[in-house]
Parts: structure tokens; sequence; C-alpha cells
């Protein structure tokens, strides 16, 4: 096999945000505990996360998004991935890996495309509960796809046929902290909150939250003890928010050790990224997911519908997660601690952490084939 010696070289596609990054890190774990040698290409957006990435190089390859629907914008895209398309060609016939593995987003594309023009084999993993449009895009072109949910393939019966359910892999930390069992507040102490945007924070979590703290009863909120992600912009103004109702609260723009925070968070208040909800149901924990609104395929609406569906969620359309509504789910919540100890062990009934030991079976077995 490629890559030296009888260790495969196996490359990782994946745009640069936490959702994709995430799930490849732990395959690329996985793959390294098997002696597989990894490789990453991604965009420059990486570059806040793939710093620690557990790969022997990572290729960074400009890519583009298709940016509105003007004859600009789709030309200006063309433009960018055709160049990434050639950057992607000649780094495969160097580096000639024995399989690319792509994880979705923008990114992704040219490197898979170059596989399959190179006849090199192919993988995608589908992240979330409806496929993304990159991943639409190469599906019919790769020798299997991957999906974290059930059904993401049923109305599209020759892309069924690839399907492999493996579930979203999940980092080591996160498999580490789903050791830890959801322990119930004490009547008389702290509760505590978790809250975070995704892995670039949101601005309706700044917010919202803040203001829904604000309307909570005094003795209530004597009782917590928060933890939010917020955007830079944003510390200020929500530091400012937490200090005058004299709560404590740790505010941040980014948490390292985000999988220890949900493992020890009473309820977590989030956004329903891929990630985030394999994370949430891998460490089984209870939460209120707000789906970004705007997204084409929906599907934050999908990924949070699965944990609502076990009965590990909360889902709020954003037009209703208003400060009173918050307010009032909180405060339902405290006062039900049976309830939230039934919503983690539901979300923990979703989990798969063996996930990326499941995808790196499927990888290896595709490289051994070519």
């Amino acid at each position: 096999m490629a890559g030296g010696g009888t260790a495969p070289l196996v490359l990782l596609a994946a745009g640069g945000t936490g959702g994709h990054l995430f799930p490849a890190e732990a395959l690329a774990d996985a793959l390294a505990r098997r002696g597989a040698v990894v490789e990453l290409v991604t965009d420059a957006r990486a570059e806040r996360y793939g710093g620690a990435f557990p790969a022997r190089q990572v290729h960074i390859i400009a890519s583009e998004t298709l940016r509105g629907r003007s004859v600009v914008a789709l030309a200006r895209m063309l433009a960018v991935m055709s160049v990434a398309l050639a950057h992607a060609y000649l780094l495969l016939g160097r580096i000639k890996p024995a399989v690319v593995v792509g994880f979705g987003g923008y990114p992704t594309l040219p490197p898979v495309l170059a596989a399959t023009l190179r006849r090199i084999p192919t993988v995608i993993h589908e992240q979330n509960a409806v496929m993304g449009r990159a991943n639409k895009f190469l599906a019919p072109r790769v020798r299997a796809i991957a999906t974290s949910f059930s059904g993401v393939l049923d109305r599209t019966p020759a892309l069924a046929a690839k399907a492999r359910p493996t579930g979203n892999p999940v980092r080591p930390a996160v498999i580490a902290a789903a050791a830890t069992p959801y322990a119930t507040a004490p009547p008389e102490g702290l509760f505590r909150v978790l809250v975070f945007g995704g892995s670039q924070g949101a601005r309706i979590m700044s917010e919202v939250v803040p203001a829904a703290i604000g309307e909570l009863d005094a003795g209530l909120r004597a009782h917590l003890l928060l933890a939010q992600q917020t955007r830079g912009e944003d510390l200020a103004a929500v530091r400012e928010a937490y200090a005058r109702l004299r709560i404590s609260a740790e505010v941040a723009a980014f948490f390292s050790d985000l999988p220890a925070r949900i493992a020890d968070a009473h309820l977590v208040i989030a956004r329903s990224g891929a990630s985030t909800v394999a994370e949430l149901a891998a460490i089984g924990r209870p939460a209120i997911l707000v789906p970004l609104p705007h997204a084409l395929d929906q599907d934050q609406h999908a990924n949070a519908a699965v944990l609502e569906s076990a009965g590990g969620a909360i889902r709020l359309r954003q037009d209703d997660f208003s400060p009173a509504r918050l307010a009032a789910e909180i405060t339902r919540l405290l006062a039900a601690p049976s309830r939230l100890a039934a919503m983690a062990a539901a979300a923990k009934s979703a989990g798969a952490i063996d996930a990326a030991e499941r995808l790196a079976d499927l990888v290896l077995d595709i490289a051994s084939r070519a």
C-alpha cells in the first residue's frame, strides 16, 4: 500500500470548522492506533483547530463557498475551485495515498474529486441527519458513504447501496468524558450550565442567555454556575451582563476542554451541529438545542430532532428562543432533577462512542481492496 512499507497512507479531507475537523480527528486517532499514516488536507480556517491535529502533515488548499447567486460569485467560486483541483491533483500524485476520506464542506471537493480522477479509492462521511451539498455532489463518485444517522439516503436507492452506518466519530477527549456518569445537582448545591453556539460561537446565545438568566427567580440564580463560549466581539458585553446579575460565570471565546465541560454540566444550551449532537449523545447530557435557522439543508433542525425524539433534548426554534421562554424552560428543568437525569440517559442511549473504530474499519477495508 501507499505511504511507505505496509502502512497505508490515508489522506483526510475536511472543511476548516470543528464540525468537520473533530470527526476527522477522531478517525485519525483510530487509524494511527492501527498503524496507518495519516495526513490532512483542509483550508486556512483550520489553523484555529488543526495545530494539534494528529497527522504527519497538514496541507492547506484554498477553496471557495458559493456566496450568493450572482454570475460574479459563481465565476469566482469556479476559478478558485479550479485552481484548488489542480493543486489537489498534484498533491495526490506526489504523496500517493491509499485512500482519500472526505468529511464534507467545500474544501473537500478538490481533493476528493482529484482522487476520483486518479482512481484512488474514496470514502465520504456525512455527519448530519441530512446530506450536505458538497457530499451530495461527491456521493455518486465515491466508493462508500459513511453515515451518522439512519435513513439519510433512503430516498436515493443508488446511493443507499453505498451507505455504511458508522455513527459520527468523537474525539478521544469525548470518549474519556463519556466515562463520567451524570450527577444530579444536590438540592442546595450549584447547578452547572454550559452554553455554546458551536465551534465559532453564536450571537443569539450572547443576546438571549444572559437576559434569560436575568429573568430567573433570584433564589434560582444564586445556585447557578455558568460557563459560556461566545464570540470574541461579544465577550465584554456578556461578562458585564453576568457581573450585573452577580452570577458566577466563566465566559471565553473558545473552550479547548469542551468535552470535559459537557461532562461536568447539568444542562447544556447550544446549537445543534453534528459534532455537538454526537458529543452530547456520547457523553449523555440533557440539552436545550437551538438549530441554526438559515441553513439551506436545515441540517441542524434534523440533528436536534434525533436527540429530541430520543428524549434527550428540548428543541427550540430560534424564533421561539426568547429570554422569557428560555427562563421558563430552565426553571422547569431545575425543579425536576429526575427529568434531567432521564434526559441524560436518553441522550446517551442515542450515542455511539465506537463510531471512529467502525469508520476506521471501513476506510482500511476500502484501502486494502484497492
